[in-house]
């Protein structure tokens, strides 16, 4: 097994059950998703059919509920304790605003149940990162958007956590912090899955804390937990903690300790199909018969 391949039962408990102190903590993944809403003020179209893919507790999906009243929102998410928060909190909402048309879903990004060419938009917040396999993900997604959809995601880059990354470095010989890919290869990801015009770009959001404590709860109260198979199994020991405090106290600035996020946004669109099932040619031809 890869060392940093990713244990999606892990992945499961951890948000489930974070789920309840999630909305609290969750600053910088609200933050990104108002960021990735303002992007769709150029985006014309009024899709019928979105899926929320890692939907979390639901505040992206009562978002995208309020910007288009019409469509029907899937709420999708691995964690059960996600979505059960989730319709805990947008009951209200829902009969509000949306009617109650928002389902939900708990299943992985990688293998979606839905049929092929169902959904005019896929809106993915800071999830992809937790997939193993990034490529085939991207197909499947391909696979249940109609022609002419939109993919719309945010994912960490590498540069996410490097300090933390840093001060973990030659403290034990575990994984501490998930690998994340690189912006270039993500486009070129989605190029090879059959997506056209890429748009993909980056910015660094970084969050500072008092202490090293602090930084590490922050990121337990979210779910964010190290779930790459290359994880230590047990207890940290108190010798190896106090090289962590040791090594990120060098990088403290201004009186706080800092802890960068790579955030990567992307969107592509599913283009008209060169070829027809049997495998012929599709000529574009200007000449009406």
């Amino acid at each position: 097994m890869n060392e940093f391949e990713i244990d999606k039962r892990q992945v499961r408990r951890s948000f489930s059950r974070a789920a309840q102190q999630y909305d609290a903590a969750a600053v910088l993944q609200r933050e990104v998703c108002s960021r990735m809403l303002e992007r769709l003020d150029y985006i014309k179209r009024q899709p019928a059919r979105i899926l929320d893919a890692g939907s979390g507790t639901g505040w992206g999906a009562r978002q995208l509920e309020q910007r288009y009243p019409a469509a029907q929102v899937v709420a999708l998410d691995i964690a059960l304790g996600m979505l059960q928060a989730g319709r805990d909190q947008s009951g209200w909402w829902r009969k509000l605003f949306a009617g109650g048309r928002q389902s939900s879903l708990c299943a992985d990004v990688e293998a979606l149940p839905l049929a092929a060419n169902s959904v005019e938009l896929i809106w993915s917040n800071l999830t992809v990162q937790w997939c193993n396999d990034l490529p085939a993900t991207f197909v499947e997604m391909h696979r249940v958007l109609k022609t002419e959809g939109l993919l719309m995601f945010s994912t960490f880059g590498p540069d996410t956590l490097k300090e933390l990354r840093a001060a973990f470095h030659d403290a034990d010989g575990y994984n501490h912090i998930n690998r994340f890919a690189d912006m270039h290869d993500i486009g070129d990801m989605l190029v090879a899955a059959g997506f056209a015009e890429p748009v993909m770009d980056m910015e660094y959001i970084t969050l500072t804390y008092d202490d090293v404590k602090a930084a590490m709860q922050d990121l337990r109260r979210i779910g964010a937990h190290n779930a790459t198979a290359g994880r230590a199994q047990g207890m940290m020991g108190k010798g190896t903690w106090n090289k962590v405090v040791e090594n990120y106290e060098r990088m403290r600035r201004d009186g706080k300790l800092p802890a960068t996020f790579e955030i990567i946004y992307g969107h592509a669109w599913k283009p008209q199909p060169k070829k027809i099932a049997d495998g012929r040619a599709i000529i574009q031809t200007p000449f009406k018969l």
